[in-house]
């Protein structure tokens, strides 16, 4: 390949930098502007020389002699890099449509859907490292073990995780759209980024559209339990009759002597992560890599050794107290349908334990009073619950405030506790710390800086 002159407006992005990092260590010739860059990607782009050394947006870095410029969705349309980069008629693109071009010749694997998909990607990745099968992947989240979440290697297949999300600010595109996978796996279908898709029939229309760009005769792995993915299946598979379809359904499993653990027609099989919904996570999984050209056998001897991805359902913390364990665990859980599913899996695991769940509400979606509604009873099975948010966020994110009541009345749930400052939040963990317990902490943010992991730790020391 020849190197290229490729300039990236917002590298600081998760994604965004991955990409930057790896078509640098290709050899090409890498440049990159943001307002602001955060670690773990502001340490990550120092090291290989690609942090800009003043952060804003220069449009002296946009010259004549660029092929190309990588838009990412943090930029805005009025941005002046951008600006200059269409006056010179550099080709501007987005990222997944950068990684579609380069991925043409490749066999594509995608793993879609509105929950699970960085589990499952890193499940697979595990299984493929497992057994030694080159493969060159795009993953939206820093996994552990990794050193870049993006690799191009021209091997004969990509493994993509497949963001429904734009594209960028000049692509209204679902990223996901771009990929034209030949076998993909969707984990199900519960609406989300009400900003975007203003109702559940406009989201799940998002699906249907991707699966009919699927490249002929590519095999669809799908969760059949989901009655919006039911309807998306149903919309597709008379216009494209050449895709296979492989559905899965959620798993016989138990948790034997503290471990989850398949029950399949093969014998018993234990996992190394936690709760129902990787059960049905690693079915969905083996299903995709059956499609693959990996058996069953293979899978699972694979699998044994894969406890999870960083950041989902992460076990932070185990304290031994005389009266029983206490146990966090910090997840990204913050759409209804995994919070739900999250919480439901903890107490399924330990049922002997009161299980404390604290949720942040932190994404446009997760804030806006027309989308509240659909967490309905997400936090029941917890014994414990509290849900969070930040009066600031929602200023900046130009939304109406919220009330405890609204909260509520959407969650519909009386007992509920209501936090809105990290002091708030911190109190109500150290009061919650006991023996004989299992805190839940969800959020796509950083709970407002509070460190709740640091108090729970100091309450049960004191």
């Amino acid at each position: 390949m020849t190197p290229q002159n490729i300039h990236f407006i917002a590298i600081g992005g998760a994604a965004m930098h991955n990409l930057a990092l790896a078509l640098h260590d290709l050899g090409h010739n890498v440049t990159g502007s943001d307002d602001a860059i955060h670690d773990p990607s502001k340490g990550r782009l120092a090291a290989s020389g690609l942090l800009p050394e003043v952060m804003g947006w220069h449009t002296e870095r946009i010259h004549a002699g660029l092929d190309v410029v990588i838009l990412g969705m943090h930029a805005r349309k009025d941005n002046p890099e951008l600006a200059k980069a269409n006056g010179l008629k550099i080709k501007v693109v987005s990222y997944p449509e950068y990684l579609y071009d380069i991925a043409k010749g490749q066999r594509r694997i995608v793993v879609g859907g509105s929950h699970g998909k960085t589990t499952i990607t890193a499940m697979l990745l595990h299984v493929l490292d497992q057994l030694d099968r080159p493969t060159d992947f795009m993953v939206g989240a820093q996994l552990a073990g990794f050193d870049r979440m993006v690799q191009l290697t021209g091997a004969r297949d990509i493994l993509l995780e497949g963001d429904e999300y734009l594209s960028s600010p000049m692509d209204l595109t679902p990223k996901f759209h771009w990929y034209r996978p030949h076998l993909t796996i969707l984990t199900g279908v519960a609406w989300d980024h009400i900003n975007v898709f203003p109702n559940p029939e406009n989201y799940r229309a998002q699906f249907v559209t991707y699966l009919l760009r699927m490249e002929p005769g590519g095999s669809v792995v799908w969760f059949e339990g989901d009655p919006e993915l039911q309807k998306v299946m149903n919309e597709v598979l008379p216009q494209r009759p050449d895709l296979i379809s492989v559905p899965y359904n959620v798993p016989e499993h138990s948790v034997i002597e503290g471990t989850l653990t398949l029950q399949l027609e093969s014998g018993l099989h234990p996992l190394g992560t936690i709760g129902a919904h990787n059960a049905l996570n690693t079915v969905g999984a083996m299903a995709l890599c059956a499609e693959w050209g990996i058996s069953n056998a293979e899978f699972l001897r694979a699998v044994k050794g894969f406890t999870g991805a960083a950041g989902r359902l992460e076990r932070k913390l185990d304290i031994d107290l005389p009266n029983g364990s206490c146990t966090v665990f910090r997840d990204f859980a913050h759409a209804p349908s995994k919070v739900k599913a999250t919480t439901d899996s903890i107490k399924g695991q330990f049922p002997e334990r009161k299980v404390i769940a604290m949720l942040e509400l932190h994404t446009f979606s997760s804030l806006n009073p027309e989308f509240l509604p659909t967490y309905s009873k997400a936090l029941d099975a917890a014994d414990e619950a509290w849900v969070c948010w930040s009066p600031d966020v929602l200023k900046h994110k130009r939304l109406p405030p919220l009330s405890a009541e609204d909260v509520h009345a959407a969650f519909e749930r009386s007992d509920m506790g209501t936090c809105n400052t990290a002091e708030e939040m911190m109190a109500a963990v150290k009061d919650a710390a006991a023996p004989n317990t299992v805190f839940l902490l969800m959020s796509s943010g950083r709970f407002d800086g509070a460190d709740l992991q640091g108090t729970i730790e100091q309450a049960l020391s004191l």
